[in-house]
């Protein structure tokens, strides 16, 4: 039997007023409902289920911090034969579905559920920028630097300086993803934006505003990874996981090798290609992790969508929002779909979607191959996921 892992299903969770989940909800049935929800886009049961992947900022302290152990419980998982608790921000989920492929590929596990669930909207629990100065945080916490928003703001002011992209340039990147959100029936914000909008929205860290901040929401998802074989019995399509890479650098922003270039990107993105036996001209559908327009900025030059500095021209006159001929965050991203806290699960959720067909008006003309990149902590982590709708 061919072990071979891919995708059977993917939720996210549906959201109302401006991103919050319904009255009622805890992370937990945020997180069952989406289970549930791939499971029977998949035709599995919880039964099938014997490796679990979850992650999160909830609970912390307690429970939180074994959030694999809570989540077997509290859904009934019995006797789990592989578990995943990694957390590296963001890019977090991608991880995990790397691991999950290497362990059904190594017989450790046959079906693996990730899953992740937020209320941070709700319980105004976005707490990032209480950090403790301790250990490398120690130097920017007292000098006062807002966190995360101040780190990609310095970021943002360096690419800038180097290599000449303007405010514009973002608002070029917040305007065509808002484009893509208004097809997006559970995207928070769907009202139209100009660039105008987004130049005269209101400033937060210098260069950033309003407009290059990634949402607060409540939300989650549920991506399930088998076997190929298994796969032949199911309701959905396999989508392939052709390649992945991971790689990080630092914590703190202060140790950036270079803040004007994504360079764990450019790693991760490499080792991720030399898998897949691909490179970017094959990609139909990129899906890049948008915690601020700076991010997506220096995420397309460090895969090598375009080269360093020349980001700014690659953006121009909307070529990444509906009818360009680049497409980007098609589900309208974390900067105005959703995001909970961590975003990168819903990089994969969109790009299997896409494979499969069934995003709707916002559907692209039978894509192929995805890549999916998550950024965690300050640019601090990235890991690539290249997908696709053929096993060769």
């Amino acid at each position: 039997m061919d072990k071979k892992p891919c995708i059977v299903g993917v939720s996210d969770f549906p959201l109302s007023e401006r991103g919050r989940a319904s009255e009622g909800n805890s992370e937990l049935t945020i997180q069952k409902y989406c289970a549930e929800e791939a499971l029977d886009q998949a035709g599995l049961k919880l039964s099938d289920i014997d490796g679990i992947a979850v992650a999160g900022m909830w609970g912390v302290p307690g429970p939180g911090l074994m959030q694999p152990n809570l989540l077997v419980e509290y859904l009934g998982i019995k006797y789990p034969k592989w578990i995943e608790g990694t957390n590296i921000g963001g890019s977090t989920f991608l991880v995990h579905v790397n691991h999950a492929f290497q362990a059904i590929n190594a017989g450790l596990c046959e079906t693996v559920l990730v899953l992740y669930g937020s209320l941070q909207k709700s319980n105004m629990s976005r707490v990032l920028g209480d950090r403790p100065a301790l250990y490398s945080n120690q130097f920017e916490v007292v000098s006062g630097l807002p966190l995360p928003v101040g780190a990609y703001a310095l970021a943002a002011q360096k690419h800038m300086s180097t290599f000449g992209s303007t405010r514009e340039t973002l608002a070029e990147i917040a305007v065509s993803t808002r484009s893509w959100a208004t097809m997006n029936e559970n995207a928070a914000f769907r009202e139209p934006l100009s660039i105008e909008d987004a130049m005269q929205s209101k400033p937060i860290s210098s260069p950033l505003h309003r407009s290059d901040c990634c949402l607060v929401t409540d939300g989650g998802g549920a991506v399930i990874i088998t076997t190929e074989a298994k796969a032949k019995n199911l309701k959905t399509k396999p989508i392939y996981i052709k390649g992945f890479g991971e790689c990080n650098s630092h914590s703190s922003i202060n140790y950036m090798p270079n803040m004007d270039k994504l360079e764990i990107a450019t790693h991760s993105s490499k080792i991720a290609f030399e898998q897949a036996k691909l490179n970017t001209t094959d990609i139909d559908i990129t899906m890049l992790y948008d915690s601020f327009t700076i991010t997506v900025l220096l995420t397309l030059e460090a895969i090598g969508f375009c080269n360093f500095g020349e980001g700014k021209d690659f953006v121009r006159n909307q070529r990444t929002a509906p009818g360009g001929d680049f497409a980007l965050n098609t589900n309208g991203g974390g900067l105005s779909y959703c995001h909970p806290g961590m975003y990168g699960i819903f990089t994969i959720i969109e790009a299997a979607r896409q494979l499969w067909g069934v995003c709707g008006k916002r559907q692209l003309e039978k894509p192929v191959n995805a890549l999916c990149h998550g950024t965690g902590g300050v640019l601090s982590s990235s890991t690539t996921l290249i997908l696709s709708n053929e096993s060769n």
